[in-house]
């Protein structure tokens, strides 16, 4: 049997980014049963890639009740849907296979990553005081992408003089805007800056200086966008709901760090159930950001555990 419901997780603030502002996590979760045995999967339908709660539901729906991870890879596209019935299909294996998923992959044990804790979107006194509330933190991600991004990027560096920086600026510069900020991103300390451009723009990255390296998020899929970013980026993002699950995932993080990219795991606002599948995925990635459950209010039951050491691997109480 495979089913799917949605789910509602309210967040513990607001959170902001340069498209809007949201009070709760959407997702889908998947059940998929057989044998007496049960694998879960969770997705975030994301409207930038014109999908809802409502359609995504549907593409789950028309799967067969059958339906093999193999199988999947053909029957749905890279995105939400094919993402959380490949990774409840991969948990069912396992659990199927008394082992866990790492195991069933052929890949080694995973430990814990350090990873980014990400600062809505607010203005730039309200985003130093986030900033110092959480500077104790090894690397913080900063959502920018508005025309006044400068005051912001200082006041968190000034609350959190010791932190790692990641800048987000989800598509929202202008060719000129970025030209005039990536020297202020290196004089600021900053890491590394993801989608400065909008995906549909980014040739114009070909042939720009980049001084702080650029990441990939949103012109970054699955393997087949590989070839049309060369030249224009440094890093690419791997998301598994727009990777389309743990299978492509893998694949692409391969593919990518074959061609010379570095690697980046990434995640929508989520619970700790979409989360679990990526900590294997970010095994040795240059930036992790799994910090989708610190933004809730309420998580799943067995959650992911996060400390001084990072995102640690989920128990198989969760997933996998």
């Amino acid at each position: 049997m495979l089913t799917v419901t949605k789910d509602r997780f309210p967040l513990a603030q607001v959170f902001t980014i340069s498209r809007g502002s949201r009070t709760e996590a959407q997702v889908l979760t998947v059940c998929v049963t057989r044998g007496g045995v049960t694998g879960w999967g969770e997705c975030v339908p994301y409207a930038r890639y014109g999908e809802t709660l409502d359609s995504v539901t549907a593409q789950i729906e028309q799967l067969p009740q059958d339906v093999t991870r193999e199988a999947l890879q053909r029957l749905l596209p890279a995105g939400a849907a094919r993402n959380a019935v490949d990774c409840a299909l991969w948990d069912l294996e396992a659990k199927q296979a008394g082992c866990r998923v790492w195991e069933l992959a052929g890949l080694p044990k995973p430990g814990p990553e350090i990873t980014a804790y990400t600062l809505s979107l607010d203005s730039p006194d309200a985003m130093q005081a986030q900033a110092a509330q959480h500077a104790q933190r090894p690397l913080l991600k900063i959502k920018l992408g508005t025309p006044d991004d400068m005051p912001r990027l200082e006041a968190v560096r000034k609350g959190a003089p010791k932190s790692r920086i990641i800048v987000d600026a989800n598509e929202g510069w202008s060719t000129e805007a970025y030209a005039d900020l990536a020297p202020q991103l290196v004089r600021l300390g900053v890491d590394l800056v993801e989608q400065p451009l909008p995906a549909g723009e980014d040739d114009a990255l070909i042939g720009m200086s980049r001084p702080v390296p650029v990441c990939a998020d949103e012109s970054c899929h699955d393997r087949a966008s590989l070839p049309a970013l060369k030249g224009k980026y440094d890093m690419v993002n791997i998301k598994l709901d727009k990777t389309g699950g743990l299978t492509e995932a893998l694949a692409l993080r391969e593919a990518a760090r074959a061609e010379g990219y570095d690697v980046m795991v990434g995640c929508m606002v989520g619970s700790s159930l979409a989360m679990a599948p990526a900590t294997l995925v970010a095994q040795g990635a240059t930036v992790t950001d799994l910090d989708g459950p610190l933004l809730l209010a309420e998580d799943r039951d067995n959650p992911l555990r996060f400390d001084a050491q990072g995102v640690h691997p989920p128990e198989a109480a969760l997933w996998g």
